[in-house]
């Protein structure tokens, strides 16, 4: 039976790896050959088809329900129910809309919506609503978070900014946000939305210095709810049932062990639900359901007999899980500490097995976290030793009861004032220890080197004194010292980063690195901090030699600021430094300046006549062995008159297109002036600007240029001086990503 279950969860992990999803007909075929073999030998074949059908029908049905084509960048009015628990900071209002409905169109069964401004929006109120619509799209950047398998594992079909709406219906059946209100109300000495993330699974209510605290010292899981915290609570009802049965407490008609058993579970159920019964709920709440039933009827059954179930039982009911960061964690965790555990012959003392299981924690998720494209934290181990037993044995408690006691007075409040008060010392502890040893973002491996490093981690995870344990230490550097593929002498290696409405281009040489503008930021969203920096540096990029701004607009410069603190930068330099924050440091942009690096040269130039900020833009001309680039900033057709008369109107290869593709560049003169090949366009999907406009690409196509677009391509990197065609992140196909458009360049 375990073969069975071990190929049932290989047949519903295998879609993650395809590029497309199997057509229906194949599908059932695939469930009609399963049923032919289940009664041979060949069982587990069999349910590694069910497996793989049941998974590929499911995401199917999730495609199926994304917005149509026709619909998108169009603005509806819909009505529906907001549902989970609405978000809110730096004035946008960020919430779910489940079963909205538009008259003669059908909708997505779930649409996650901003609303910039808007008013209060509560879980459970009827709400229509004028919604701009998006189909589901994330930026592609290497080794970058991907949000559109994000969006497709929680099911939405659909994102969109709202414009315009009034509540229809109030809450109906809303509790969960009834108690994040409730909590929202009480003192908690500056800690509420600790609390709601406590004991609701809300971070909504955390400051980004927050998250970046718990990012730092490898926290996280202490307030995102957590197996832990299930098991706790589960383990503690348990334990006051056997105690109270012990000494004569427990009622004797009632027979003590089924009714602790149940009980544990029931709280353990009843948190999960407060919590939203997220993917590591479900694991723990499906792996103390087994426990708590071999406790009772199965005494022979084995640990990992347990976890596989579960495993199991959170992909059949949720084959989408396997898209999300949090499953693979959250398991991981589990299986390290039960392979480790259980590998010993002998047992520890109990300060040692609390010691060693965080040091064997961060040890074996280190691989993992390295494919996953999150930062490591090297203050965890230590910090945990104190931060779990804290939050799990003083506040958690003191929590939930004052939560369960809002309702009389004084006991609740108090309780939930010592709680935050707890939260807040804990807070001020790790602060400290972040700001000592912040998280470290290795840099991307070769698939080769990560499946040494891996086998390295699991030889360190078996006990002492067994053969070739010793080579774990050596395979696991690997992270720490990773191969580098060194560009060769007289090239350079360019990124156009998927940025959305913005700009942000990696030039790297053999030894040094520039970067040509640093990305947008509007209101809370900071390309700088979530694109730019981790990209940077998960392709390796220690540092800056020169981070040039083009000019001083927020879709160019806005990100400066975050990448100047998050990585070091020898100098800055910008067509208008004078309009950017003083504590930049940026100097001016001189026409004419030149230099070279490890054989590639670069040359600036800048119109000494610009009159407003586009036409300031630093232009700058990058070659390499003869081939070209030219990196326009947002210059119009002024500016490139200006620049043909320059010594940079020369025949060049590459194009980043000016103003990203506006109207008002992209002359005629300009294009057949310079003769490029080629032309790199930085863009937001369905921008407010129309960018680029139908006119620029029709001349682009008339002059038979390739057209890369970030847009539907995501990032673009090229080798300049190899005089090779451009590579582009989308041509790493994922079954639930878009193709790239006909007629659009697909060079991988």
């Amino acid at each position: 039976m375990r073969r069975a279950m071990v190929a049932l969860a290989s047949g519903l992990l295998a879609p993650i790896f395809l590029p497309v999803l199997p057509p229906l007909w194949l599908i059932a075929a695939m469930s009609i050959l399963a049923l032919m073999v289940l009664p041979s030998r060949l069982y587990p074949v069999g349910f590694f088809f069910f497996g793989l059908a049941w998974a590929c029908f499911s995401a199917q049905l999730a495609l199926d329900d994304r917005l149509p084509a026709a619909l998108e960048g169009e603005t509806r009015w819909v009505e529906g129910r907001v549902v989970g628990l609405p978000q809110q900071s730096d004035g946008v209002v960020r919430f779910e809309l489940a079963d909205a409905q538009s008259r003669r169109t059908r909708l997505p069964t779930l649409m996650r919506l901003a609303w910039y401004d808007g008013p209060a929006v509560n879980s459970g109120e009827k709400w229509r609503l004028a919604v701009k619509l998006k189909r589901p799209a994330g930026l592609l950047n290497p080794h970058g978070f991907d949000y559109e398998a994000w969006l497709l594992s929680r099911g939405i079909g659909a994102t969109g900014s709202v414009k315009d709406g009034w509540r229809v219906q109030p809450a109906q059946g809303a509790w969960r946000d009834g108690v994040r209100q409730a909590l929202a109300r009480v003192d908690a000495q500056g800690r509420s939305g600790a609390l709601m993330a406590l004991v609701l699974g809300d971070g909504a209510g955390l400051a980004r210095e927050d998250w970046q605290v718990l990012q730092d010292t490898g926290t996280v899981h202490l307030l995102v709810i957590s197996g832990q915290h299930i098991g706790l609570l589960a383990g503690l009802v348990y334990l006051l049932v056997a105690g109270a049965a012990r000494y004569g407490a427990w009622p004797s008609r009632l027979p003590w062990l089924p009714w602790a058993c149940a009980l544990a579970f029931a709280a353990a159920l009843g948190y999960g639900l407060l919590a939203g019964f997220e993917v590591p709920v479900r694991r723990a709440c499906a792996m103390i359901g087994l426990v708590l039933l071999w406790r009772l009827r199965f005494r022979q059954a084995k640990p990992w007999w347990a976890w596989l179930l579960a495993f199991v039982g959170v992909l059949v009911l949720d084959p989408l899980a396997s898209l999300r960061p949090g499953f693979w964690l959250s398991f991981a965790a589990v299986a390290i500490l039960m392979f480790t555990f259980g590998a010993r012959l002998g047992p520890w003392r109990w300060w040692q097995t609390w010691t060693r299981a965080q040091w064997l924690i961060a040890l074996g998720l280190c691989p993992l976290l390295l494919i996953l494209g999150l930062p490591v934290s090297l203050s965890g181990p230590l910090v945990n030793l104190l931060a779990v037993p804290w939050i799990s044995l003083l506040v958690l408690p003191a929590a939930l009861l004052g939560t369960a006691l809002l309702p009389v007075p004084f006991m609740g409040e108090s309780l939930l004032w010592i709680a935050g008060g707890l939260l807040d010392l804990l807070f001020k502890g790790l602060a400290l220890a972040a700001g000592r040893i912040p998280a470290w973002a290795p840099p991307a491996l070769p698939l080769w080197a990560w499946a040494l490093a891996t086998l390295g981690a699991l030889l360190l995870l078996l006990p002492k004194g067994l053969p070739l344990r010793i080579l774990g230490w050596p395979m696991l550097l690997l992270i720490v010292f990773p191969p580098r593929e060194e560009v060769p002498w007289g090239q350079a290696e360019i990124w156009q980063l998927d940025v959305g409405q913005g700009l942000a281009v990696l030039v790297r040489t053999r030894r040094h690195a520039l970067l040509y503008d640093a990305g947008p930021r509007f209101g809370d969203a900071d390309a700088g901090e979530r694109v730019v920096v981790p990209t940077l540096r998960k392709l390796g990029v220690r540092g800056l030699d020169l981070m040039l701004l083009s000019h001083a607009d927020a879709d160019h410069a806005g990100g400066a600021r975050a990448v100047r603190n998050g990585l070091p930068t020898t100098r800055v330099i910008s067509g208008d430094p004078t309009a950017l924050p003083v504590d930049l440091q940026a100097g001016p942009c001189d026409s004419g300046e030149g230099w070279e690096w490890d054989g590639v040269r670069f040359e600036l130039w800048r119109w000494a006549s610009a009159v407003e900020s586009n036409q300031t833009s630093c232009v700058l001309l990058v070659e390499a062995g003869g081939e070209r680039l030219l990196l326009t900033g947002d210059i119009d057709t002024h500016a490139e008159r200006a620049l043909l008369d320059g010594p940079l109107g020369v025949p060049t290869q590459w194009l980043a297109s000016p103003h990203h593709g506006s109207r008002s560049s992209s002359s005629m003169a300009l294009l057949t002036r310079l003769q490029p090949h080629s032309v790199l366009i930085s863009r937001g999907r369905n921008n407010a600007f129309g960018h680029p406009h139908p006119w620029v690409m029709e001349r682009y196509r008339r002059l038979g240029m390739t057209i890369y677009d970030s847009a539907e391509q995501g990032a673009i990197r090229l080798q300049l001086g190899a005089f090779g065609p451009a590579h582009i992140q989308a041509g790493e196909r994922r079954y639930w990503r878009e193709p790239p458009p006909a007629g659009t360049s697909m060079q991988h």
